[in-house]
């Protein structure tokens, strides 16, 4: 089987919604069949796009204050059915289940609301349960579906779906893996320094802003800095 995947059908769902259209015109005109929820199936349709609401294909409703949305064995079957394994194809056809080639969503911003001293309250609202889901299993099943987890990647994925129409490669869709399991391990690390609070004496870190260095420790390796060069030499000048 070939490991090209043409895109036919996308489940979108995002926090944040700029730089969005173009993505969803490009689907469009691809014709794509665009599933959605929400604030953004909203902003879809004043696109003046098709879009079908995750609850025609589930039967269900968003629940508890929006809290549970997609969560749910059509959605997920769609995403994480193996395309070349009978069994699942002969599940999808039984349960009538919608293939999902591509998934975009993002994350709710819980570093941003602990950062601006918000309630415990909306911090804990704030953690992403049903975006993550999806998230981690497209990225796991890289060989048949595309990830895209971050406004910050958009464009990139723009490029491909302009440049190949709708067709990616498995290169270009482990690729987007891992930067969506990343994204997830980043985001369980900041929620959990939040809850522990130091009472365990566990160190998680993970630091995403990275500056290659003109040399690395070996000549055939670059070097990185990890978090804000700029103020650790202002730091060093000071102690200095």
């Amino acid at each position: 089987m070939s490991t090209a995947k043409t895109i036919k059908s996308a489940l979108i769902s995002v926090f944040h919604k700029d730089g969005l259209a173009p993505i969803v015109q490009k689907l469009n005109d691809l014709n794509v069949t665009i599933y959605s929820t929400g604030g953004t199936e909203k902003f879809i349709k004043e696109l003046g796009i098709n879009v079908v609401p995750v609850d025609e294909v589930t039967s269900y409703p968003s629940i508890l204050g929006g809290r549970v949305k997609t969560l749910h064995p059509k959605v997920f079957g769609g995403i994480l059915n193996r395309q070349d394994n009978e069994s699942d194809i002969a599940e999808l056809a039984e349960y009538n289940i919608p293939q999902i080639d591509l998934v975009i969503v993002d994350l709710y911003p819980f570093e941003k609301t602990v950062a601006s001293g918000a309630t415990e309250q909306d911090i804990v609202e704030k953690i992403d349960i049903g975006g993550i889901s999806l998230i981690r299993a497209s990225a796991k099943n890289f060989k048949d579906t595309f990830t895209v987890s971050s406004m910050n990647q958009y464009d990139d994925f723009l490029d491909i779906l302009s440049q190949n129409n709708g067709e990616t490669t498995i290169a270009q869709r482990k690729k987007f893996a891992a930067k969506s399991f990343n994204i997830s391990s980043h985001y369980d690390t900041a929620i959990f320094n939040y809850f522990n609070a130091g009472e365990e004496p566990t160190l998680k870190v993970s630091e995403t802003n990275a500056q290659v260095l003109r040399y690395g420790e070996n000549p055939h390796q670059k070097g990185y800095f990890f978090g804000d060069l700029k103020q650790f030499l202002i730091n060093y000048m000071v102690r200095s």
